[in-house]
């Protein structure tokens, strides 16, 4: 029963998602280069009464899209039925976890530290990539040169994501706040089409849209501070955690490979990627290539906990966090790192 209901919260939260604009993608097509058809050789256990494992997945975390499309999750739990569950966002995948709708969803850093501050009883278990995913955008006919000459105007973001986070930080960095623009609460993907509308003044954007809006759109990004951007983050709920230990350091495993494999066919991993995001081939190059950097450890970690500090100041600033809450107290919370360390050598 409680997985029937799980079920249906996913049903619903995927038709949330659609409706805020970012529809899932289409099936992804097989890449050229030959795959081995071993799924891990995974040297861990398996876990009594898993029969349901449900993944997130997203274009911003392309090993997540690899796992997909080459099917190792599917072969390293023979018998368990693998529920593939489409995330737009941070926030659709905090939902989810949030919802028992998956059991792993992908996120930022920054998101799954404010997410966990308010109550969702998530962890940190692997990290994906460290990414340059958001940089404050503009038009490709404005004039504004720095967030100083956008005092007063409109911009757009997600709230609760790295892209809200990095504008928070941005105007912070220049003497400014929230209270010093007009903030416009939108979608990843309806922030670049409002952008290149001329319905707001600039947008913290995402890739993949952002380096899309940049090559389609002719659209410039004004801003860009990679150490604004957050790690890219594999969480899980507590209580799975606890039921299901094998089952996690499997999946990190999975995981592993994957980030490796995009790595090692750098042209395969683009062409799933520019499928998955319904987007033209140099977009996804353009991602890959020159903002994500898989060539980092897995193992949540002082880099990430470092990253996450810098970012309490933000929280409390601009009064995110539940009244009363310990955000660093959420930061030791949030980070778990013993399964990873248990199958990352």
């Amino acid at each position: 029963m409680e997985r029937t209901s799980a079920a249906i919260l996913a049903i619903i939260a995927l038709g949330i998602a659609a409706c805020g604009g970012a529809p899932p993608p289409p099936s992804l097509a097989s890449p050229s280069a030959p795959v081995s058809t071993a799924a891990a050789n995974a040297t861990v256990g398996t876990d009594a009464g898993l029969t349901e494992l449900r993944i997130d997945y997203a274009t911003y975390s392309p090993p997540s899209l690899v796992l997909k499309q080459l099917g190792w999750v599917e072969q390293a739990f023979p018998g368990v039925s693998i529920k593939w569950v489409y995330s737009a966002g941070s926030s659709n995948a905090l939902n989810f976890l949030q919802a028992n709708a998956v059991d792993f969803g992908s996120t930022a850093g920054s998101a799954a530290l404010l997410s966990r501050a308010n109550g969702n009883p998530i962890k940190a278990v692997y990290i994906y990539e460290q990414p340059e995913w958001t940089a404050l955008v503009v038009g490709k006919d404005s004039s504004a040169k720095s967030i100083a000459d956008l005092k007063g105007k409109k911009i757009a973001a997600q709230k609760g994501t790295d892209p809200y986070f990095f504008l928070l930080r941005t105007l912070q960095q220049a003497g400014l706040s929230q209270a010093d623009i007009q903030y416009v609460n939108l979608p990843h993907a309806d922030g670049r089409t409002a952008l290149e509308r001329g319905q707001v003044d600039a947008w913290s954007g995402l890739d993949p849209h952002m380096a899309a809006s940049e090559l389609q759109a002719g659209s410039k990004l004004i801003y860009r501070n990679k150490d604004f951007n957050t790690y890219g983050f594999l969480n899980s709920r507590e209580d799975f955690l606890r039921k299901y230990p094998e089952t996690t350091k499997r999946v990190i495993q999975l995981y592993e490979r994957a980030k490796q494999w995009v790595i090692d066919n750098p042209n395969d991993a683009a062409q799933i990627l520019s499928d998955a995001a319904q987007l033209p081939l140099d977009v996804a190059k353009r991602e890959l290539n020159e903002r994500m950097n898989f060539k980092v450890s897995g193992v949540p970690g002082e880099t990430q906990r470092s990253v996450l500090t810098a970012v309490i100041p933000t929280i409390n600033a601009e009064q995110l966090a539940n009244p009363g809450t310990d955000v660093a107290k959420a930061v030791t919370d949030l980070i778990e790192p013993t399964f990873a360390q248990a199958v990352i050598k």
